[in-house]
């Protein structure tokens, strides 16, 4: 009886915890939640589980402000892949090339929000919307 009290306190809690954070942090936390699953998925397996690349192959994610400098051409990126064998990260040449992927805009999103804000990144929400107008300027 004892457990079954506690059990519905723990609930009731978390469920008025939850329904206190803003619209904001709820999208940032569905977007970023599904794009941990995506990056695990599909870019881990290259960019390491800490962002961290692949020797001179593979470019980190860690570096924000090649993430920041290059923000509206991250959609192309992952959409279209990388063609160019030589890609310059913090002063660092990288010769891989990446692959494109199938992935639609709203989980390219996802997986920008994920990557833009771990690995030592703090750029907030990507949202499909934005996923949207970048896609458009893609070449």
């Amino acid at each position: 009886m004892k457990l079954r009290v506690i059990g519905a306190v723990i609930i009731l809690l978390s469920v008025i915890i939850a329904s206190c954070q803003s619209e904001e942090q709820l999208e940032f936390q569905r977007y970023y939640i599904g794009g941990k699953i995506i990056y695990e998925q599909k870019c881990q397996n290259c960019h390491s589980a800490k962002g961290e690349g692949l020797s001179n192959l593979i470019p980190p994610l860690t570096d924000s402000a090649y993430l920041k400098t290059n923000k509206t051409a991250l959609a192309c990126m992952v959409k279209y892949g990388i063609k160019e064998t030589i890609i310059t990260v913090n002063g660092k040449s990288y010769e891989g090339a990446m692959p494109a992927t199938d992935l639609a805009a709203v989980d390219i999103a996802k997986v920008l929000t994920y990557v833009t804000n771990s690995f030592g990144n703090k750029m907030g929400v990507v949202t499909s919307e934005q996923m949207d107008k970048d896609l458009l300027k893609c070449k």
